[in-house]
């Protein structure tokens, strides 16, 4: 919970007192982390709903689907009073609220789409994707710069496609300019294309494309806009997913100018079930996060993940998490052991407090706390229990969601696709006009045929000239009245004759040159 006056987020409450956020430093990211069912997503709505409550807009990737109740009001009941009062020691009155939520989705089923165009994704970023090797991206460059030079939009999956084939299809007239397309290449990329058109890449790609700075935006009475992306269909397609966060990371960091040390972020992300993210993850994928989480911070974002085990993040990202939550971990096997002992150690020591026995201890909704201070040097390690969330902890209706994304501003900008003229249409009316022509072409008189035909008939000398003629002649003549035997006769004294001129002729003039 946001404390105006305080100028700080109340984020945990022990027996020593409340345990405070500086806003300042919550773009310096953090990890939420603890075994299922220890609370980490009541904890992950606190964080989202204090952000919101100091004006800042958040993006909440909702893995599991149960976070969308943040656009009601909580309730109260007796559990909850017990808890206010005999764990978190306070006699307050609790004030519930629902928030400011956008739902979003990429299928477009649970919320408005998120669709981006090709060539915002750009050759580097879909080969890097795709693991397409230097050969291969280097005939993906060719793609895009064939497509750039005709003048040729590549704006959805179709597009892409047909691009590909094309390029495939006239590998010899590019070669002189781009360089060689091999067959093999071709048929890289489009194996690569139709794994992630299987896994929903046709219903990502297309417009209008998702302009992220609408995700920049607050209420009207100054809270900042939740964005919730319903990851529980996205997940399951981890390429598509994959390629959603490399777009979206990558157009994030491109779009942002340096804004160095704010009073507050300029919006804060946070990734529910993180592992998800880094598991089998693209190489690709992994460099940009990394790359991210070290250099966004000086654009004013703050990055959050949410995970089982701390283990499950890369440590060159680990290392760069600098406010940390903690629940539960429960440890069975040596592993497990091994795992709950590097995460205690990666607190700063507490000496009233061993951090290593404490969790294994913990309860549902308490925590290892250890928060950058207005210095930004990490605090030493506390035991203490979350704030409740002000906003409903189960999910919404349907109904309740869907009148959220018809009542938005944004659903007349992004509801409905568009599928306006570009590579793929452009491509096909070629092919059309092509098939079109070709008859054309056999129906027209054979003109120069009959030019070619009299040139080497002339060369051919007087014996097949007078062949000519007397084929000629006997073509004139109609199917329907054979030649005589008189004309056949004379046809072949003709042709006999014609071959004798020939011959003493061929004989003269190479006698002639003979003597000379």
């Amino acid at each position: 919970m946001y404390i105006p006056k305080l100028h700080k987020v109340w984020l945990c409450q022990n027996s020593q007192g409340g345990i405070y956020l500086t806003p300042k430093m919550a773009n310096r990211h953090g990890l939420i982390a603890g075994a299922t069912g220890t609370g980490k997503t009541v904890t992950l709505k606190v964080l989202a709903e204090s952000f919101s409550e100091m004006g800042v807009p958040v993006f909440l990737a909702d893995i599991k689907g149960d976070v969308s109740g943040m656009i009601l009001p909580g309730e109260d009941s007796e559990g909850f009073q017990k808890r206010i009062k005999n764990k978190l020691g306070l006699d307050i009155d609790w004030q519930f609220t629902g928030y400011p939520v956008r739902f979003w989705d990429v299928y477009g089923k649970m919320g408005l789409p998120v669709r981006t165009t090709i060539s915002d994704m750009g050759p580097e970023l879909l080969s890097r994707l795709l693991e397409l090797n230097d050969t291969q991206s280097g005939v993906m460059n060719i793609v895009f710069r064939v497509a750039d030079s005709q003048g040729l939009l590549l704006l959805d999956f179709k597009d892409l496609r047909s691009m590909v084939q094309y390029v495939g299809d006239h590998a010899a007239e590019i070669k002189m300019e781009y360089g060689n397309v091999s067959s093999q290449s071709i048929g890289a990329i489009q194996r690569a294309l139709l794994r992630l058109e299987d896994q929903g890449g046709n219903i990502f790609f297309g417009e209008p494309a998702l302009d992220i700075k609408d995700w920049f935006a607050t209420d009207t009475d100054g809270r900042g806009v939740i964005n919730l992306l319903h990851c529980t269909e996205l997940f399951q397609n981890p390429l598509l997913y994959s390629t959603f966060l490399l777009w979206m990371l990558s157009e994030l960091y491109e779009m942002m100018p340096e804004a160095g040390d704010l009073n507050k972020p300029k919006m804060v992300f946070f990734f529910d079930e993180a592992h998800l993210i880094f598991k089998d993850a693209p190489r690709s994928l992994l460099d940009k996060v990394e790359q991210i989480v070290r250099l966004i911070r000086s654009k004013g974002i703050g990055i959050y993940f949410i995970t089982q085990q701390p283990a499950d993040i890369p440590d060159s990202v680990l290392a760069q998490l600098g406010n940390k939550l903690q629940h539960a971990l429960r440890a069975y096997t040596p592993k497990e052991r091994k795992g709950l002992k590097a995460a205690a150690q990666a607190f700063r020591p507490n000496p009233d407090l061993n951090a290593e026995a404490a969790l294994g201890e913990l309860g549902t909704g308490e925590v290892l706390v250890s928060l950058l201070d207005e210095e930004g040097v990490p605090t030493m390690v506390q035991r203490a229990y979350v704030m409740p969330p002000r906003s409903y902890l189960g999910t919404c209706s349907y109904e309740a969601r869907r009148r959220a994304i018809e009542e938005t501003p944004l659903h007349t900008k992004y509801a409905k696709a568009i599928d306006r003229e570009s590579a793929y249409e452009i491509l096909q009316k070629r092919a059309q006009q092509d098939a079109e022509a070709e008859p054309e072409y056999e129906d027209e008189p054979e003109q120069g045929s009959l030019r070619d035909e009299i040139r080497r008939n002339a060369s051919r000398g007087s014996a097949r000239t007078t062949t000519s003629r007397a084929t000629s002649a006997r073509s004139t003549r109609t199917a329907k009245e054979p030649p005589s035997v008189i004309e056949k006769v004379a046809t072949s004294a003709l042709q006999t004759f014609g071959r004798t001129i020939a011959s003493s002729l061929a004989r003269g003039i190479l006698g002639s040159l003979l003597k000379k």
